[in-house]
């Protein structure tokens, strides 16, 4: 298949990139580089030995996706394209809502208007909100989320579903994402964050290549088995290689699907630090801070739906996902900066 791929040159996206022309498909990349830069494409060609189509546009600029798909016979999109800190939407909601709403909706009626009804969706375990119980199942009400950048997810999943309603011809997949760390084998692609990383591996490598002082870990008295939050990380190649397995799904299948993508297992903040030093031989430092508001004690995934639907599961452990993210930043310590 051809597959458009929105915000293409993003962390998660790259590493589709890959694997899916590893699998044997062709891909084309739009991307306006606002959380993302052009070298990152660049690596994806160096490692899949192929060259990338891409297109520097904006995904709510009805123009140059009409343009996209007048140009290329696209089979099908998965859609990245989308401004992705938590943090950050809450201090600029009504961004977040134009840009994330309005890029899918504008994707939404260009596919439609040339014919292309394939679609897999990158939502979030964020739509779940604060759950009552966990492993979590794509079945369990969505009790509200907790930010602006999660409710933007939530809202696309029901504009999509209401797409597939309307229109039974459409396949949707909606790729519920629990935490993606790690990089790729080769160290030449991976999380490149702007600025002081929000997540909490790129933190750590940071920290340990001592660009930041130390780490703070948000509180040590949630209900685990060391007091730290619990969290289901998973490795970014095994999240793409579930892209791959959920445009396969869509090429066979109509109607919309809601599928978690994560291991199952739940690893806390400190397992993340204390397996990072493990394998890496490197230290740490960390400090224990308050408690984040809205932070819940455990979160992880029921995978098994994947499983059946897709024949796919996670891989890679996290001795794996520890590894691969110090030869990034070993390799790359100002990411795709010279």
């Amino acid at each position: 298949m051809n597959i458009l791929l929105t915000g293409g040159a993003g962390y998660i996206a790259t590493h589709t990139c890959v694997e899916l022309m590893k699998a044997g498909h062709d891909v084309v990349v739009v991307d306006n580089y606002v959380n993302s830069q052009p070298e990152a494409l660049r690596r994806v060609e160096e490692i899949a030995g192929r060259s990338v189509k891409s297109y520097e546009a904006d995904c709510c600029d009805a123009s140059a996706m009409n343009r996209i798909f007048d140009e290329n016979r696209i089979d099908a999109v998965i859609h990245f394209a989308g401004l992705k800190a938590v943090g950050e939407s809450v201090h600029i909601p009504l961004r977040y809502y134009r840009n994330n709403l309005d890029s899918t909706l504008t994707l939404c009626e260009t596919m439609a208007a040339h014919g292309c009804k394939r679609l897999v969706f990158s939502s979030s375990a964020t739509v779940y909100g604060v759950p009552d119980e966990v492993p979590l199942r794509e079945d369990m009400f969505c009790k509200g989320c907790t930010n602006p950048y999660g409710w933007t997810k939530y809202m696309i999943e029901k504009i999509l579903s209401g797409v597939v309603e309307a229109d039974p011809e459409w396949s949707v997949v909606l790729l519920r994402y629990f935490n993606p760390i790690g990089a790729h084998e080769s160290g030449r692609i991976g999380e490149n964050p702007n600025g002081i990383p929000n997540n909490l591996m790129p933190y750590i490598t940071k920290v340990a290549a001592g660009q930041l002082k130390q780490l703070s870990v948000f509180g040590n008295d949630y209900d685990t088995h060391d007091g730290t939050g619990v969290r289901d990380y998973i490795h970014v190649v095994d999240l793409a290689r579930g892209h791959v397995s959920a445009c396969d799904y869509a090429a066979q299948h109509t109607g919309c699907e809601i599928i978690n993508l994560g291991t199952g297992v739940g690893y806390s903040v400190l397992d993340i630090v204390n397996t990072f030093e493990r394998v890496n031989h490197v230290p740490v430092p960390y400090v224990i801070a308050p408690r984040r508001p809205g932070d819940v004690d455990a979160c992880y995934a029921d995978p098994g739906k994947a499983e059946r639907l897709l024949g796919w599961k996670a891989e890679k452990n996290l001795e794996d996902m520890c590894r691969d993210s110090w030869r990034w930043q070993s390799g790359n310590p100002n990411g795709y900066q010279a």
